[in-house]
């Protein structure tokens, strides 16, 4: 039966936020779609209400598309959800303390799951002997952008690192003894403690992962998540929820590809995602489908590990991508051929040129290929990124002020006024996809919106400071890129992304103010899937 929802402004606008505007009412036909959104006076809602059409008032309230996240990772943050948060910590006084009430706070639990760690909070230090006194159980404590995994000695000893090589882009941080010490950095985490995390999982453990992930979402106006980090243990858990639940989310999903010694090892990896894209499209698999290769092309700022152009200023440290453009171009080269979208994770300026440069030389226009995060690109390199078709992926959530305290001094004042620089990837014509990266930071849409339009910090909202406020984004600009845009990056938008006719009738209604400094005091009341209701703030309460 069709639906008219009404008394509430249903937001509108082009895939940059251009020309917004408000209907007052949309039509939603019994299977789900939108059959018209506009004014209560059009000819079309007559007739539907003449017809005694269903209606539901939505109480005055503002109602956006169903928010996509642009990139996220979905079992870690299931995972994530049941660990330990290190995210109030300031120092290792604090983190120790919070891991030892964790600890006796779970007494049967194996092992000692933390998150949110930063380098600035132990002074870049992340020793095994700084914890192993703490609890007998390994303890595994992912950083907060998830580069880094910091363990105790039970922790290395469990994962069988101390004769092992370094992996292909990775570090096993170690002592004048050649002993792991603690740390275990880029594809040495991806490789080595990722996969070791999820194996001793059991796929229960897993299954209620996602499926607290999912709800988490809903609950935050979320109907759409583009996963950014697919390994084949990952990708058997989502399996088996989506063979279990009636999820209420469709997943675009990214194939991780990590460095491999030969370029036969590594295009293998390319090959499972193109067998897997065979079986999993928008034409088999619609809610659940592969569109796509992940490479991360270098670390980040505050690890030194992001490829900078220029050495680090605090230490004049030279950090090279982690892949060179010959080893990327023959991924972008295979996966492009066989009609799959690259994503090139991609935050100081030397790797973001490196990734557009690989992309311009090797794939085929229109394919909507992406890079992830952007955090310091050059101003020929925001350009560049319009011109030749290519996505911004951004995550305003890493703009946040009370989370960059270290970068002038790691990178000196003039590359810090290039940081996050989001609307000269609008003016040069790029479509951005704003996503989260959680669990790298909160998955919040609202949160992520007040950090994008305001430039402030939705973790410590009384901080005043502002990070290159000349590069905030209008709300609509914003909202359309966390909606349209998100949608548009993964070829979605046929059907998802807009409240628009024909397309599913797919939306969050939000008790809010048209403001984005009040947006932190938004709260998401309903979200609507595919014309049915599958979260209402009211009954959650």
């Amino acid at each position: 039966m069709a639906t008219l929802f009404h008394n509430a402004r249903f937001f509108q606008s082009e895939i940059q936020g251009e020309g917004h505007s408000f209907a007052n009412c949309m039509l939603v036909d019994g299977g789900g779609k939108i059959a018209h959104v506009g004014s209560e006076d059009d000819e079309q809602v007559r007739r539907a209400e003449a017809d005694g059409t269903r209606k539901q008032d939505l109480g005055g309230r503002i109602v956006l598309p169903g928010f996509i996240d642009g990139h996220m990772h979905l079992l870690m943050l299931g995972q994530s959800l049941q660990k330990a948060g290190l995210e109030g910590c300031k120092n290792l006084q604090d983190i120790r303390k919070t891991l030892k009430n964790f600890a006796e706070a779970h007494p049967s639990a194996p092992r000692i799951l933390a998150k949110g760690w930063m380098h600035s909070m132990t002074d870049g230090k992340g020793l095994a002997s700084m914890l192993d006194d703490i609890d007998p159980r390994p303890i595994f404590i992912d950083s907060k952008d998830l580069h880094f995994a910091w363990c105790n000695t039970a922790a290395l000893e469990e994962l069988g690192v101390q004769d092992m090589p370094d992996p292909e882009g990775g570090k096993i941080y170690r002592d004048e003894n050649g002993r792991a010490s603690g740390l275990l950095s880029e594809a040495a985490a991806v490789t080595i403690v990722w996969p070791h995390i999820a194996r001793v999982a059991t796929m229960e453990e897993k299954f209620v992962a996602i499926q607290r992930a999912v709800q988490d979402y809903t609950a935050a106006g979320y109907t759409g998540l583009i996963e950014m980090a697919m390994d084949e243990n990952a990708w058997e858990a989502l399996q088996a929820f989506q063979q279990r639940a009636e999820s209420p989310i469709r997943f675009a999903v990214h194939w991780l590809i990590s460095p491999r010694k030969t370029e036969a090892e590594l295009l293998a990896q390319v090959d499972r995602a193109i067998e897997l894209n065979r079986l999993f499209n928008a034409d088999t698999s619609p809610r659940c489908r592969v569109v796509g290769v992940k490479v991360i092309g270098d670390g980040i700022v505050d690890g030194c590990t992001a490829g900078l152009t220029e050495p680090y200023t605090l230490d004049g440290v030279s950090c090279e991508p982690i892949w060179t453009l010959e080893e990327l171009s023959a991924v972008v080269r295979k996966a492009d051929a066989a009609g799959l979208q690259c994503a090139l994770h991609a935050i100081g300026d030397k790797t973001i040129r490196i990734a557009i440069d690989a992309l311009e030389q090797n794939a085929t226009p229109g394919r909507r290929h992406r890079v992830e995060h952007l955090e310091l690109a050059s101003p020929s390199d925001a350009a560049r990124l319009g011109r030749l078709g290519i996505t911004a992926s951004i995550q305003p959530v890493h703009a946040d002020p009370a989370i960059l305290r270290a970068w002038p001094s790691l990178l000196g004042p003039s590359r810090c006024e290039r940081a996050f620089a989001y609307t000269d990837f609008l003016k040069g014509g790029a479509v951005l996809a704003l996503g989260s990266d959680a669990p790298t930071a909160p998955h919040s849409a609202l949160r992520n919106l007040y950090t994008a339009t305001t430039r402030r910090s939705a973790r410590e909202p009384e901080l005043e400071d502002r990070v290159n406020p000349h590069f905030a984004l209008e709300l609509a600009a914003a909202i359309a890129g966390a909606t349209e845009g998100s949608a548009y990056s993964c070829f979605a938008d046929g059907w998802a992304g807009k409240l628009d006719t024909g397309r599913s009738a797919d939306f969050a209604v939000v008790d809010m103010e048209w403001d984005a400094a009040k947006l932190l005091q938004a709260k998401v009341v309903q979200t609507w899937f595919e014309g049915k209701k599958v979260f209402d703030a009211a009954s959650a309460a």
